[in-house]
């Protein structure tokens, strides 16, 4: 009996423990849930404070980007003056981020203070340029001399055949010249540094007159505008060369070619992404394909165009408007042919072009700033007579004038 109630006890004693101990670690657990819980109350605390500050951070910076691309400039000053300018024989064009002049006896690049960083002497009688990013050709037009450069220097010279009537080079510093041979004409392909890659003969009643050339930015593709009468009617002719592996097989190189009869296609251009387009006299057409280019869209107008521009992602055009009270008429388009805005203006300029994703206008006396969404952000009378006008930095322009060169700020 007595070994009974022992064994009994024994019993309890450990159903006791293991109660006691259940206990515990249900106790144990739920501090554990509790501390874990505070954990990620802690965290999300910390998380809902670093989303707020990144939000506050985005809306500042929008609002910023709002503020400026709505404000518009009231006056501008002159940070740099030079007066010691051939302001007659002398042009300027924007390269990658200075200046390039050239006039007849040579080039030279300066900085945005005006400090020469390369000069280079030739001689002609009506030089021409063109630019693309850091690579510029200075050709000849009517003569037989073209000059290669980038950022350091001159890096190839070329004497053609016959004489230049236009010279574009690509981002990688090759150039494609049209020449004009008499009764035939010709497109040659250049090096950088002046060597012939391949010379096209063409003839005006089989492809037509090239009336533009332009060439893609790894330089691989060369894009010509032609032009000839079928009948009684004004043909344009777009092809595509392709000095790859891909176009060795095809005759001439042409890879696509594409006709539009009634139509006149004075310029073409490379844009971003390996797309072109041809700007016609009625709208424009977008072509992409890096290889075999291939139509990609058109857009076409019912009103006369009378100015074209662009960049690598914006297409303008201007139209005359019926409007007394508006001049002109503009619309600009992305990349892709989507339009971006439509708007009416009265600016009576002379000059419109794309400057660093503006879009500036001017005439001898007025300068104006738009920019690419349609907003004005300046315009205003000069004192004194306005020969060239763009944009050379943020907020920065390079102001030619009949009595010198002004670097100026809008303020």
């Amino acid at each position: 009996m007595a070994n009974t109630i022992k064994k009994i006890r024994k019993k309890l004693r450990r159903r006791k423990m293991l109660a006691e101990k259940a206990r515990l670690e249900r106790k144990q657990g739920i501090a554990e849930g509790t501390r874990r819980s505070r954990l990620s109350r802690r965290e999300r605390e910390t998380l809902k404070k670093v989303l707020t500050a990144a939000a506050l951070v985005i809306l500042l910076a929008l609002a910023l980007t709002l503020f400026f691309e709505k404000y518009r400039y009231n006056s501008y000053k002159v940070l740099k003056t030079s007066e010691q300018e051939d302001i007659v024989s002398t042009k300027y064009v924007e390269l990658d981020g200075r200046i390039l002049r050239y006039s007849p006896e040579g080039a030279s690049l300066v900085n945005r203070k005006l400090e020469t960083v390369w000069n280079d002497i030739y001689e002609m009688q009506n030089p021409v340029a063109d630019v693309c990013g850091s690579q510029a050709v200075i050709a000849d037009r009517d003569g037989t001399t073209l000059r290669i450069y980038d950022k350091d220097g001159m890096s190839g010279s070329v004497t053609t055949s016959y004489s230049i009537i236009k010279a574009r080079v690509s981002q990688n510093g090759l150039v494609a010249a049209i020449l004009d041979g008499g009764d035939d004409t010709w497109i040659n392909f250049y090096t950088s540094n002046g060597s012939l890659i391949a010379e096209n003969q063409t003839k005006v009643d089989d492809p037509g007159f090239p009336m533009d050339v332009a060439i893609s930015d790894d330089g691989m593709i060369m894009m010509v505008a032609f032009q000839f009468v079928d009948g009684s009617d004004t043909t344009s002719y777009v092809a595509f060369y392709n000095f790859g592996d891909v176009g060795q097989n095809e005759d001439d190189r042409i890879v696509s070619g594409y006709r539009y009869e009634g139509v006149v296609i004075p310029q073409i251009q490379y844009l971003e992404n390996s797309s072109s387009v041809a700007l016609r006299d009625n709208g424009f057409t977008l072509y992409s394909g890096k290889q075999i280019p291939k139509e990609n869209k058109t857009v076409q107008v019912d009103k006369e165009i009378v100015s074209t521009f662009y960049d690598d992602d914006t297409i303008g055009l201007v139209f005359k408007n019926d409007s007394k009270d508006k001049l002109y008429t503009m619309e600009v388009y992305t990349a892709g042919g989507k339009l971006k805005f439509r708007k009416d203006f009265s600016i009576p300029y002379t000059t419109i072009r794309m400057s660093d994703g503006n879009i500036l206008m001017y005439n001898s006396a007025q300068i104006a700033v738009w920019n690419d969404k349609g907003t004005e952000k300046y315009s205003g009378t000069i004192d004194g007579t306005v020969n060239d006008f763009f944009k050379i930095g943020w907020n920065k322009y390079l102001l030619v004038l009949d009595s010198g060169v002004n670097i100026i700020k809008l303020s």
